[in-house]
């Protein structure tokens, strides 16, 4: 079996202290050198508002520093890779607050674009446009599955979502929307990632009332088999690759895509650029100045995810 040797761990370790932005150099610490949480919760709370939203390009491809339901849900999951919980602490509290009461959110969930994402520099698919379904469910999944963990459950607010998860729940598995129009998604993976992300905090909070959860599995493992890019030659240019949606030998997408994840370990070993790091696999064409930083900042978000699935396959 490959394994990444320690030469190249030191390569990424000394790319990371020379050029990742402190978030992600905190993350860095906290995964492989025993960093505190605090170290990462301070680097966060420099892009959260008085709102209590995340913006300020926490997500490196939307500069918007107004609030964002994405970018909200982009830190939620970092919240929950590093295992933190505590309810009462203000970046979470704050989350919760914002996504309450923003004038976004609607019966059906929070929208992926914002209008004020056009007034910064942003990649074209963060442009406002008034199809607020062509994102299906994403970024709402996540966000209901970080409420399901941190919100109260008693409260309005914590029924009303647990009302929207069932709703989607149900539009995901008959394949067509309320006014009977197809439904679709153009980010299937987000889509599958928030779908699994509260279909865990379901059954981790014991949620009674959202049925379907043995259905949802089921169809989740299908649509990420049929989506996940197989071809090795495509994985260097935009795709579902396998580690998109398999972070390790305990994600719900890991049965029966077994030799797939394994062989893109090996192709990512082997796809360094001259610096010992990743490139990034996409391109905004356009912000020319503003989307080299962004790339850099990128690089250092997917040597924390390459280092995390070489870990998590035993592989450092």
């Amino acid at each position: 079996m490959s394994v990444f040797e320690k030469s190249q761990q030191e390569r990424v370790k000394r790319w990371m202290y020379r050029n990742a932005r402190p978030l992600e150099l905190a993350l860095w610490q906290h995964h492989f050198e025993d960093g505190s949480l605090d170290a990462v919760l301070k680097a966060l709370s420099a892009y959260q508002n008085e709102d209590g939203g995340f913006g300020h390009a926490v997500e490196a491809d939307n500069w918007n520093p107004n609030s964002t339901p994405y970018s909200t849900g982009y830190v939620a999951v970092l919240l929950d890779e590093i295992g933190f919980a505590d309810r009462t602490h203000p970046i979470p509290a704050g989350m919760l607050r914002y996504l309450e009461n923003t004038p976004d959110l609607s019966e059906r969930g929070w929208p992926a674009v914002i209008r004020s994402n056009d007034d910064a520099p942003h990649a074209p698919w963060w442009t406002w446009s008034e199809d607020i379904t062509a994102w299906g469910f994403t970024p709402t999944m996540k966000l209901c599955g970080f409420i399901l963990r941190f919100g109260q459950k008693e409260t309005p607010f914590y029924q009303k979502v647990e009302g929207m998860v069932q709703a989607a729940i149900d539009t995901y598995l008959q394949g067509t929307l309320p006014d009977g129009s197809s439904y679709r998604s153009v980010n299937r993976e987000g889509e599958l990632e928030g779908f699994s992300y509260v279909l865990r905090f379901m059954e981790a909070t014991g949620t009674p009332s959202l049925g379907n959860s043995v259905e949802l599995k089921k169809a989740l493992q299908a649509q990420a088999s049929l989506f996940i890019d197989r071809e090795p030659s495509k994985w260097g240019s935009y795709c579902v690759r396998p580690s998109t949606l398999i972070d390790g030998p305990d994600c719900l997408f890991y049965e029966g895509n077994e030799e797939v994840i394994h062989a893109e370990t090996i192709y990512l070993m082997d796809s360094r650029n001259e610096e010992g790091v990743w490139n990034i696999i996409w391109n905004w064409g356009a912000y020319e100045k503003q989307f080299a930083i962004a790339e850099n900042w990128w690089r250092g978000n997917f040597a924390i995810r390459h280092m995390l699935l070489f870990r998590n396959f035993n592989l450092l």
